[in-house]
């Protein structure tokens, strides 16, 4: 039975070891509008996966709302002030909470999150970049620390993006997307 319990989660693959860069540097906007973390329909049925989707959006208003709101702060007030939406999105998520970890140990699977940001210029709707955050956290890691590493997974996620956010605030960068080439090169 433990030959069974290899990856679950293969079907999460993401596509880019590196994220481009920007259209644009992200202080060439003086106004910023974070969103809330939005969970792809295909998910939300699964309590463990809303569970995680509201931990992740915890993660972003104590990591990335501040990052956004000092930004914000120093802008000029303007009416020829641009401002950039920033979308938050989880495409993909199996995420297998601390009481599957107790009963069922690394026979639960992995757990994984793959998520999309949109940075967009709200005027034009120009789409100034959308990189992709994946995190994984392997079924017997899992188990050995009883979903300590599923739930250090939602926090990761997020350290990338505010990393890649303000990495590209002052020159447009790019920046990781957490994805092993292994992954990215992986057939489904």
């Amino acid at each position: 039975m433990l030959p069974l319990a290899g990856c679950a989660t293969t079907y999460i693959k993401p596509s880019t070891v590196h994220n481009p860069a920007p259209a644009e540097r992200l202080s060439a906007f003086g106004s910023f509008e974070l969103q809330r973390v939005a969970l792809s329909d295909s998910y939300s049925d699964h309590e463990a996966n809303l569970k995680a989707a509201a931990k992740i959006q915890e993660y972003f208003d104590t990591d990335i709302t501040p990052i956004v709101a000092g930004w914000n702060r120093k802008a000029p007030q303007s009416p020829s002030v641009r401002t950039i939406v920033i979308e938050p999105r989880i495409e993909h998520i199996k995420f297998i909470g601390g009481a599957a970890r107790f009963w069922a140990g690394p026979l639960a699977g992995s757990s994984a999150v793959l998520m999309k940001i949109k940075y967009t210029d709200k005027a034009s709707g120009k789409l100034i970049a959308e990189p992709e955050f994946l995190q994984r956290a392997a079924s017997w890691s899992g188990a050995v620390t009883v979903g300590g590493q599923d739930n250090a997974m939602l926090s990761r996620i997020v350290t990338l993006v505010a990393d890649y956010t303000k990495r590209n605030y002052d020159a447009a960068v790019g920046g990781p997307s957490g994805a092993p080439q292994e992954l990215v090169n992986a057939t489904r």
